[in-house]
């Protein structure tokens, strides 16, 4: 990228910094930077006045300024002799011996980087927001202002909602449930960027169709994955203004110095999915994104055949026996499954064991009551040409020694420790017994609950990884294993975060609704069109797995099928009827279903897999 269309110079109205489609002022107090997106854009979005400090709070002390340098202008040293401005400016803190401010301005916008030199434990890093002690008016947290109206994030939360309004916040991390305030688990993580705009739209209208005329603005966070050691980045609005927080939780050590990850500020994208799209390639540039260990033209063709998920036909099992759908995983209960849909033409070429096959999640064997000889069952898919996945539940600890789990203060384990060394040790053990010859020889992981990350500031762990990192360690260890038992094993996640490309083959798109919501019921093609477009835009060279589960009523879920070979991989769940409503599925279903996976194989260059009809 050509690095002499940025120009910058220092008067004594502050530094003036102006690059293609974007120009920034610094005050000469070195406080306060004023940035301006494209001039020319139909109606030139409102300057954002950025706060240019940062509070990063240790466990014992908060992280107040006092005084504040004027601002440096210098230039980085580039392979002709020029390069990118830089803009530096040091403060005085209360929480560390010294503090500065790095703010790199190469095309793409205004790069910051907040650097602290002492000792401590991280609590929280919020930039974009100074905590002011400097005297006179305006002590406290100054947060950064802006004109934003609408705010898109690319961590799905309530299903009916694409957009929300820039007074609210948003959450992009690996730690998310049921409760109220914690429902963005869909994506663990998500990319880390945020894109907003000046202009007003219903939250329900497609972002990308909508007429943003100040066009998107990005917040994109960016460093090594193993620097990612926080649980949560949050979008923090309030009254006209916003910060970004980090959660580290105490568990990032400072020992000397210490730098935050970046973030890109950069104005002026058409819509939130090229802002994402450039966000990768930021992230490409800076070494901090990865490539999947398998190229897409190097994908074994199994892996894009029409597959089957027990889970939504254990749920309508369940809604007529009244029993547990975790106790409806059997084997005779596939076979039936399986044999019905056969029964239909409809063959899958990849079964997926939903759960509960095991008999504890944390030792993964299979319930011999329930799946008694699952090896010969998966040899006997093999035969009919079929492979098999086994669904994993991300960090569970159910028959594992308390001493290889993070624990509470009191001793409690809360989930498996991947930098246990036993831990580690088991858990690539285990994945190999799954998927290896000499094993169950099954052919991949669907592995779910990666939002049951740790997180707490008094739990204890080996290691020095959290957050983020933790997750992507923990991922590792599995993928690693999957492949070393099975070369060609398929592994799928539902992190489209770039820098986890190389611990995944398939991103799944996750539910489609958020079921303990007092009124669950949302539009799912819309909903499910943007997860699929965000993990385009995320992973894209990563296959996509279009779920299945829960469709609000059979109308909504025959609309979904007619475009999932639009998003991704088909994935079918159910096999008579609809687990929530109860409604039959018809033979126009079933013909529907045919004529999808027929479209989706022609077009992928697989053979038909014949059933009886």
């Amino acid at each position: 990228m050509d690095t002499t269309t940025v120009r910058a110079h220092h008067d004594e109205q502050g530094i003036h910094v102006t690059g293609p489609g974007w120009r920034m002022t610094v005050a000469p107090d070195g406080l306060t930077a004023l940035l301006h997106g494209p001039e020319g854009a139909a109606r030139p979005a409102h300057p954002v006045l950025l706060q240019l400090h940062a509070a990063l709070d240790r466990t014992d002390r908060s992280d107040e300024t006092v005084a504040v340098r004027p601002p440096r202008l210098e230039f980085e040293a580039g392979p002709s002799g020029s390069g990118h401005p830089v803009v530096t400016v040091e403060r005085r803190s209360t929480a560390w011996r010294t503090a500065r401010t790095r703010v790199v301005c190469g095309p793409r916008g205004p790069e910051f980087t907040w650097t602290v030199e002492g000792g401590g434990a991280l609590r929280t890093s919020r930039l974009f927001a100074v905590r002011a002690a400097l005297g006179g008016r305006g002590g406290g947290l100054r947060p950064s202002g802006h004109d934003w109206a609408t705010l898109f994030t690319p961590n799905p939360g309530p299903p009916r909602r694409l957009t929300r309004t820039a007074r609210e916040s948003a959450t992009i991390g690996v730690c998310g449930d049921a409760r109220p305030g914690r429902g963005h688990w869909f994506f663990t993580p998500a990319p880390l960027a945020f894109a907003l705009t000046g202009t007003p739209m219903a939250d329900d209208i497609a972002p990308e169709r909508a007429d943003a005329a100040d066009g998107w603005c990005r917040l994109g966070v960016g460093a090594p994955v193993d620097a990612l050691t926080f649980t949560r980045l949050t979008y923090e609005p309030s009254d006209g203004g916003f910060h970004l927080t980090l959660d580290h939780e105490g568990h990032t050590r400072v020992e000397g110095a210490y730098s935050t990850p970046s973030v890109l500020v950069s104005p002026g994208h058409r819509d939130p999915y090229e802002a994402l799209r450039a966000h990768h390639d930021w992230l490409t540039e800076r070494g901090w994104s990865a490539r999947p260990a398998t190229a897409p033209g190097e994908r074994p063709a199994w892996w894009s055949e029409p597959m089957f998920c027990g889970w939504g036909a254990q749920m309508a099992r369940a809604r007529d026996t009244g029993l547990a759908a975790p106790l409806l995983s059997s084997r005779a209960e596939y076979d039936a499954h399986l044999a019905h849909l056969e029964g239909h033409g409809l063959v899958p070429g990849t079964v997926v064991v939903d759960d509960k096959w095991q008999e504890e999640y944390g030792r993964w064997q299979p319930d011999e009551r329930r799946w008694p000889d699952l090896r010969a069952w998966i040899a006997e898919r093999h035969a009919r040409g079929q492979r098999v996945l086994l669904w994993w539940r991300a960090w569970a600890h159910e028959g594992v020694p308390d001493a290889w789990c993070v624990r509470t203060a009191d001793g409690a384990p809360v989930v498996l420790d991947p930098e246990h060394p036993d831990a580690r040790d088991h858990l690539a053990g285990t994945v190999r017994h799954m998927l290896s010859p000499e094993g169950l020889d099954a052919d991949g992981l669907k592995i779910d609950f990666t939002a049951d990350t740790p997180t707490g500031e008094s739990l204890r762990h080996h290691g020095d990884s959290w957050g983020i990192a933790l997750l992507h360690r923990y991922l590792r260890v599995m993928y690693r294993a999957a492949k070393s038992a099975k070369p060609d094993a398929l592994v799928v996640t539902h992190t489209p975060h770039p820098a986890f490309a190389d611990v995944t083959d398939m991103i799944r798109l996750n539910d489609m609704l958020r079921l303990d919501d007092p009124d669950p019921y949302a539009p799912i093609v819309p909903q499910m069109r943007q997860r699929a477009a965000v993990a385009s835009a995320g992973c894209p060279d990563l296959l996509v797995d279009t779920d299945d589960w829960c469709a609000p009523d059979l109308e909504q879920w025959r609309a979904y099928t007619a475009v999932k070979d639009e998003l991704g991989v088909p994935a079918l769940y159910l096999t008579t009827k609809m687990d929530r409503t109860g409604e039959p599925l018809e033979e126009v279903d079933y013909a529907a279903l045919r004529q999808l996976w027929a479209r989706w194989r022609t077009a992928h260059g697989h053979a038909a897999k014949e059933g009886s009809d």
